[in-house]
């Protein structure tokens, strides 16, 4: 998904790439601009490093954890694995979580969750995540109910619906859609 000139240090928009981003979100050509020139303020090379992300986050949660759970963010937007968000990632994934509709923003709250990015969540992937999300949200309560890897079993009891041990991109868009309080749970910002 990323723009390859971009990745090889380019930073300049050329009308292929602005035509392939008018398509793909809701910008016009000029909010395009607009968006590219913040972006290059903060990355003057066109990339985004996960250390930059990490810190970006940490100004949001400043009082915990936001490695991990950022760490995961970055996975899902650097789409072609390269170690940096280019600008067209970028804003692809800008557009995606404030113009998509509620499936495109599940379909990628799914992709934060498959780690290993083989079209399923497994119970290691899911805890990881929850637990990621606990660090960033400050959750002392980590005992009984409340721990990780028993909400992990009911979450994974409640999407799991042909009992593979594992979540589909589907199952897991069709359950949070039916169960608000595990939406807001799973993907608290759709």
């Amino acid at each position: 998904m990323g723009n390859k000139d971009s990745k090889a240090g380019s930073v300049e928009l050329n009308d292929a790439t602005i035509e392939r981003l008018t398509k793909n979100t809701s910008y016009t050509s000029e909010q395009i601009h607009q968006w590219h020139e913040a972006f290059l303020r903060d990355c003057p090379n066109g990339k985004l490093t996960a250390r930059q992300f990490t810190e970006v986050y940490k100004k949001f949660y400043p009082e915990f954890e936001a490695e991990k759970y950022s760490a995961q963010v970055f996975r899902t937007f650097d789409s072609d694995n390269s170690g940096s968000i280019d600008f067209v990632e970028f804003l692809l994934a800008v557009n995606m979580n404030s113009n998509g509709d509620v499936k495109d923003k599940l379909g990628f709250a799914f992709d934060i969750y498959d780690i290993n990015k083989d079209g399923k969540i497994d119970k290691k992937e899911m805890t990881k995540v929850i637990t990621a999300i606990y660090d960033l949200l400050g959750e002392e309560n980590r005992k009984g109910d409340n721990s990780p890897e028993n909400r992990v079993k009911r979450i994974m009891e409640k999407l799991d619906m042909n009992d593979d041990k594992n979540i589909s991109r589907e199952e897991f868009v069709e359950g949070c859609l039916k169960d608000d309080i595990l939406r807001q749970l799973l993907a608290p910002n759709v």
